[in-house]
């Protein structure tokens, strides 16, 4: 498809936003391999609570990105001016574009990599990059605001998924640099410069990875105080040319809510707002947010007729939104007083108290498990998995702590159970 006009570079978009999430970052990089042919495409997207960071093309540099790479691009970008250039990335000096959107309320950046010798990207290519990244960060947000159940439902549970590999990981990696640490140090060792070189290097490393973790952090979570001032933005708006006064309460709280908990709080206060709007004689509106260790309660108070019932509160999608989170909606109308609406959504990721003891498991401690279930050996696993013996004690060791049982048959017998 050739982008020279207006028509082909809308048809373009639309092409991009009408694909399934996974597909509509290759799905660009298809359409802008025409104008700016790249090798990769990296996107880091803050709107999406649990996989910010994505990638498409080759695997060689993709395979070697992190969110450490763009994170600084978000940072330093300027909305509306491609930035291209040279950066250090899978160990190698690269040519690159750089797009940032602000069409999201955090951010987005669209990263092209090129080959060494490309041509640079000509004003009118880049603009139209920027143009067609700005409308599928238009496209992301919406679907943050309002996304369905099924979707938010979804986000929720991959949030948590992604939080416990995160710290898997985390501890993995922090347990072996230290071991590496304690051997380095050892007095056995008689070379020092080597010792030291090798000392500092896992100690950078160590860093690097916990710096690593907070930058996640960050992009999963959304500072209380900041997500209020995003909802008063979006709210202003609304009363603008009404004679009614907004009063607006930040939540006196210094800690972080998870972005899909701070996006769905946004949408539901604004839907409130807006029926609360629609009343007669109301003067006056205050809008606040509380948050505990437990919940985020969202507040909508009026001094209206007070005959706003719960069923009418509920519509556009309020109650489904709720549902998916385990919230829920408490209304208080007195006539001629006033209505007080109040949405509360628990901060807890899994507030089920019992939940599937297979989740504990990491991927290859399920391969082994699924096997030991079978009946198989240590040296048949070790042989299917194509690992050593030793291994597959190690992990089935693992299994028996956090399945909290004694025994493979007792391993065995619950897998049975809940498999």
């Amino acid at each position: 498809m050739e982008l020279t006009g207006s028509v082909p570079a809308l048809t373009a978009a639309y092409e991009v936003i009408r694909q399934p999430l996974g597909e509509i970052l290759p799905r660009l990089s298809a359409v802008l391999a025409e104008v700016v042919p790249h090798r990769a495409a990296a996107e880091l997207s803050t709107h999406c609570a649990h996989s910010p960071f994505k990638t498409y093309g080759d695997a060689e540099l993709t395979g070697r990105m992190s969110t450490a790479d763009l994170a600084p691009l978000l940072a330093s970008g300027t909305p509306g001016r491609p930035w291209q250039g040279t950066l250090t990335l899978a160990g190698a000096e690269r040519c690159v574009l750089a797009v940032t959107s602000h069409a999201t309320l955090r951010g987005a950046v669209l990263l092209l990599v090129r080959d060494a010798d490309a041509t640079p990207v000509d004003d009118r290519a880049a603009a139209l990059v920027q143009a067609l990244w700005d409308v599928v960060t238009s496209h992301f947000d919406r679907l943050a605001a309002e996304a369905v159940p099924g979707a938010l439902a979804r986000s929720r549970t991959a949030a948590g998924t992604r939080a416990q590999v995160i710290a898997e990981l985390g501890e993995a990696y922090s347990a072996g640099l230290t071991g590496l640490l304690a051997v380095l140090r050892s007095r056995t060792l008689d070379d020092a410069a080597a010792r030291a070189t090798a000392t500092d290097l896992a100690v950078t490393a160590l860093v690097e990875l916990r710096a690593e973790a907070e930058r996640d952090q960050e992009i999963a979570e959304e500072p209380a105080a900041q997500a209020f001032a995003r909802l008063a933005d979006v709210l202003r708006p609304l009363v603008r040319y009404s004679p009614v006064r907004l009063e607006l309460g930040a939540p006196d709280s210094t800690r972080t809510v998870a972005a899909d908990v701070a996006h769905t709080a946004r949408a539901i206060v604004r839907t409130l707002l807006l029926k609360v709007l629609e009343q007669e004689a109301v003067g006056r509106v205050h809008v606040g947010w509380q948050i505990t260790d437990d919940e985020l309660r969202a507040t909508v108070r009026d001094d209206g007729p007070g005959t706003l019932t719960h069923g009418v509160l509920a519509h556009g999608g309020v109650t489904e939104r709720l549902d998916v989170l385990n919230g829920r909606l408490d209304v208080d109308a007195v006539p001629g007083w006033g209505t007080t609406v109040s949405a509360t959504i628990p901060l807890r990721v899994f507030p089920d108290p019992a939940p599937d003891p297979l989740t504990a498991l990491g991927e290859r401690e399920l391969q082994v498990l699924t096997r030991l279930a079978l009946g198989h050996r240590n040296r048949a696993i070790a042989q299917e998995l194509h690992i050593s013996e030793s291994t597959v004690k190690f992990h089935v060791a693992k299994i028996l702590t956090k399945l909290g049982v004694e025994s493979r048959g007792e391993a065995a017998a619950l897998f049975h159970t809940v498999a």
